[in-house]
């Protein structure tokens, strides 16, 4: 389990995340979602203790993280959106040199990964697309055996299969001892895949909660008219979707980007509907 505790962190005057509270639980894919510049990458730097809290606490499961100790680190990879690759090097290769520190790593689930992604790991990182590259470390990623995994915008350069297919293999991957974080603006990439949902907004947790939740405070309608007391409308090609209060207790299928717009346009109608 992830704790973080009364966690404040900034650059110099300029305030990331004030007095968050959080926790993680094992078994779940959660989606970290916000848009740009909100501290979704320093939230995942400091859980992995690339980042010191200037208050407040980060605990992954008995560690500290900021103490970095052996046995924590070879439970958690932290996978960035911009990684530094060996471009002389191999995905077979690399992955192989990270293996001694992950005493978990399997090379069955590595080659199948890379073999599902449609990727050579015999093949130079300089002689890869962005996206092949990318596809790589997201395998490196998922055969390591840790409990956690931290991927921030993994679907950055992936196509439109290759999306698909993350979304995927991420779910056959998912299992009760690991506790899997995405960080990511692109919410429609993470559709139908991530539960709970958190949404960051200037150095606040606007949102945490799960589908479960979310289904019984706000009601989806699809192919209606814009509707007055609606938290946000969009048009679509079969009619208006709105995000309403759900006053009714009627169930509905959550729209992500709906639910993202909504959250960003109505902060404190959404704190008093969910109690944050």
């Amino acid at each position: 389990m992830i704790q973080i505790k009364n966690l404040s962190f900034g650059y110099k005057k300029s305030p990331v995340l004030s007095n968050i509270d959080l926790t993680f639980e094992k078994g779940h894919i959660y989606g970290l979602l916000g848009e740009n510049g909100v501290g979704k990458t320093t939230l995942l730097k400091l859980i992995s203790g690339l980042q010191k809290p200037q208050q407040g606490l980060c605990m992954v499961d008995d560690f500290v993280s900021f103490d970095r100790k052996p046995e924590f680190l070879q439970n958690i990879f932290f996978m960035p959106d911009e990684a530094v690759l060996p471009y002389n090097s191999t995905p077979n290769k690399y992955v192989h040199e990270l293996e001694s520190f992950y005493p978990g790593f399997s090379e069955v689930t590595f080659s199948g990964l890379m073999k599902e992604m449609q990727v050579d790991p015999d093949k130079r990182f300089k002689e890869m697309s962005y996206g092949q590259q990318k596809k790589s470390l997201i395998a490196c990623a998922l055969s390591l055996g840790t409990d956690y995994v931290l991927l921030d915008e993994p679907t950055n350069g992936l196509d439109i299969p290759s999306k698909a297919d993350f979304r995927r293999l991420l779910t056959q991957m998912t299992d009760e001892r690991k506790t899997i974080i995405i960080s990511t603006h692109q919410v429609k990439d993470v559709e139908n895949l991530i539960d709970p949902i958190i949404i960051l907004c200037q150095n606040e947790v606007l949102l945490n909660a799960s589908m479960e939740r979310i289904t019984e405070k706000l009601f989806f309608e699809y192919g209606g008219m814009p509707r007055a007391d609606a938290l946000y409308s969009e048009m679509q090609p079969a009619g208006c979707m709105n995000v309403v209060a759900n006053t009714e207790g009627e169930e509905s299928q959550v729209n992500i980007e709906a639910l993202f717009n909504a959250v960003l346009r109505n902060r404190e109608t959404i704190k008093s509907l969910f109690g944050c």
